[in-house]
């Protein structure tokens, strides 16, 4: 009994690694190389379960996805001899597994030879291109920079390049040049390269910040000069209205005058009216307490209608 027990033992040692070394599984997204003796005999891109030798043969994995490569920038020089520094980007794919495991084995390997074939390909374009083509995309001009800029200095030149290629182009030249180099070999496919960045290097950068800060301060002064016009209108158009209101005033206060001066020579003609004599005196009195101050001396001759209506006064008084 101790002899099967240990022969069964036995067995299932044999035939579990049997069993899991013979079948494996194609997870989605990956493909997979069967190697034998480190030698790629066989290719399985098809999800699911599959079977190879046990012991003799291996499973290497590669991914479906498309994969990313980042550049180191680059410093190239262009057709017009202006040296900038250029960060590339690209995506590539492995499309045919037992081709790539033949000629990179793994993907560190195929990184490293993307950055000879993308960085090659970039310098070579970029190199027979001037900058303005590897910036650009296209023929549009800021108009309202260039044309406030114009307004400021007449004399001021306003870009007029044409853009032949354009920066998308290019690109697509890249790639293609890139992907030409890429033999079938290699079992890899560029699907895309993209330009990250464009910098100038350090001693043409500085003189480009100090253009671009000169170029805002003049359309700043623009703003500022045109701002300060408008306040200097606004201020006049307020004088005016200011102005204006105070002469309508003024002649409407002067019309109130004038018709309160009528009504009351009006009321003074019939107050006459009704007692001539008494007015005139009244009018006397007034005049007298107008011209006469606290230590004025009034003489008054006999026969003054003040002299003759004191008397009567007196004369009353005593009665």
């Amino acid at each position: 009994m101790d002899k099967l027990l240990i022969t069964f033992a036995i067995i299932l040692l044999f035939i579990i690694p049997t069993v899991t070394s013979t079948f494996y599984v194609v997870k989605e997204g990956e493909q997979v190389i069967i190697t034998e003796f480190g030698r790629a005999v066989d290719q399985k891109t098809q999800a699911g379960l599959h079977v190879k030798k046990p012991f003799i043969q291996n499973v290497v994995s590669f991914s479906k996805r498309i994969l990313e490569w980042n550049g180191l920038p680059n410093q190239i020089t262009t057709k017009d001899k202006r040296f900038i520094w250029v960060d590339t980007t690209a995506r590539w794919q492995i499309v045919d597994a037992l081709a790539f495991y033949r000629s990179q084995r793994n993907e560190d390997i195929a990184q490293s030879r993307l950055d000879d074939i993308i960085d090659s390909a970039t310098r070579d374009l970029i190199t027979g291109q001037l900058l303005i083509e590897v910036v650009r995309n296209s023929n549009r001009i800021l108009s309202l920079d260039m044309s406030r800029l114009a307004e400021e200095d007449q004399d001021a030149p306003i870009p007029t390049e044409e853009i032949e290629v354009g920066r998308e182009q290019v690109t697509q030249m890249v790639l293609e040049k890139a992907n030409q180099k890429l033999s079938k070999e290699f079992g890899i496919q560029l699907v895309d390269v993209r330009i990250k960045r464009i910098n100038y290097v350090d001693e043409v950068q500085q003189k480009v910040f100090s253009r671009m800060i000169s170029e805002r301060k003049q359309i700043a002064a623009k703003y500022q000069s045109e701002g300060e016009g408008e306040a200097a209108n606004i201020q006049g158009q307020m004088q005016k209205d200011l102005e204006q209101i105070q002469s309508e005033g003024y002649k409407k206060a002067e019309q109130i005058k004038g018709q309160a001066d009528a009504e009351a020579i009006e009321i003074y003609a019939s107050a006459h009216n009704q007692d001539p004599e008494f007015y005139a005196f009244l009018q006397t009195l007034e005049t007298y307490a107008a011209t006469i101050g606290n230590n004025s001396k009034l003489y008054l001759s006999t026969d003054s209608d003040l002299y003759q209506y004191l008397k009567t006064t007196g004369t009353t008084s005593k009665r």
